[in-house]
């Protein structure tokens, strides 16, 4: 089993979830608000006057077999529109109940 962490400009949302409704990722924790800033050239997601935009973050636990096809759908959403924002991380998951 893997987490995908996926921090996104909230104008992804809905397109994020279609894409884990898509690959059968049925479970998921949303963050409806979160701040930050890109690591490479993003621009900050505060809220704020000055950097108005939001972003929101979504993880999922799926089948080591789901990772590959829905990082390459989000890769692909994020291609479309690169300069709103979407990074996804993958981590191990030892265990679960």
């Amino acid at each position: 089993m893997k987490s995908i962490f996926i921090a996104f400009d909230q104008a992804h949302r809905e397109r994020i979830i279609d894409i884990l409704d898509r690959n059968n990722c049925r479970g998921f924790t949303s963050w409806e608000t979160v701040e930050g800033r890109g690591s490479v050239d993003g621009e900050p997601h505060y809220g704020s006057h000055a950097w108005p935009s939001m972003a929101s973050a979504i993880m999922t636990v799926v089948p080591d077999e789901r990772v590959a096809p829905l990082l390459a759908r989000l890769k692909a959403l994020n291609d479309e529109r690169p300069k709103l924002g979407l990074r996804a991380f993958v981590w191990n998951v030892e265990q679960s109940i």
